[in-house]
């Protein structure tokens, strides 16, 4: 196994054991996230239940014996886990690169801890971009004007929730709250890739043969 899928699995596995029976479970989105499933699986965990960031997570998991219902009578987590693109030391991330940031967010949101996993090549002293964005497609056109040139839309088809994906390429500010209350203040943007510190609870970063753990707030 190439060392960046070896540290994916090591850090999905440390997070998957963090899961005890009947807990609530948000799963995220991507390639350190498809080796968590397995992982979680393979527990034999009793009475969970658990919810999916994506169509793609959604079908694995139920592939793999794992109970993923829709997010509707849900109120709160216990737990969701979940890649990153980027992350600092300060515990900014961003997320998105698989276009799912908006439940991705909707889903750490509702959960009482919040685990991002990842390889080694994750955190970054500074955040580079681009940073992933969601515009609604009802005035689409017209949100993309407002935002101006640094946000260009990616070729891929709309998210499951009918949001047009785009990227904003433009510089990153020291302090990436600048650039969320932007983002957030436009009334055509559904979401944004920028995650805050406040949301993470801890980082397990697989590192060679082990995992590092990070703490960002309890």
């Amino acid at each position: 196994m190439p060392g960046a899928d070896q540290e994916k699995k090591l850090a999905a596995e440390a997070a998957a054991a963090l899961v005890e029976d009947g807990m609530k479970v948000g799963l995220g989105t991507g390639s350190t996230v498809a080796f968590l499933l397995p992982a979680l699986a393979a527990r034999g965990l009793q009475g969970l239940r658990c919810v999916s960031t994506s169509v793609a997570t959604e079908e694995q998991g139920r592939q793999l014996g794992l109970p993923v219902e829709p997010f509707e009578q849900l109120e709160r987590l216990d737990i969701a886990i979940d890649g990153t693109d980027e992350v600092t030391p300060d515990g900014w991330l961003i997320k998105g690169g698989g276009a799912a940031h908006l439940r991705e967010k909707i889903v750490a949101a509702a959960a009482a801890r919040f685990v991002v996993i990842g390889d080694s090549s994750k955190p970054v002293e500074q955040l580079r971009g681009p940073v992933p964005v969601e515009v609604f497609g009802f005035g689409a056109a017209a949100t993309l004007a407002r935002l101006g040139p640094d946000v260009v839309t990616r070729d891929v088809p709309p998210s499951p929730d009918g949001g047009v994906i785009a990227d904003y390429r433009g510089a990153i500010p020291g302090d990436p709250a600048q650039l969320a209350a932007r983002l957030e203040a436009d009334p055509g943007v559904a979401a944004h890739g920028l995650f805050p510190p406040t949301m993470v609870s801890e980082l397990l970063i697989g590192r060679g043969d082990g995992v590092e753990r990070t703490t960002i707030r309890d």
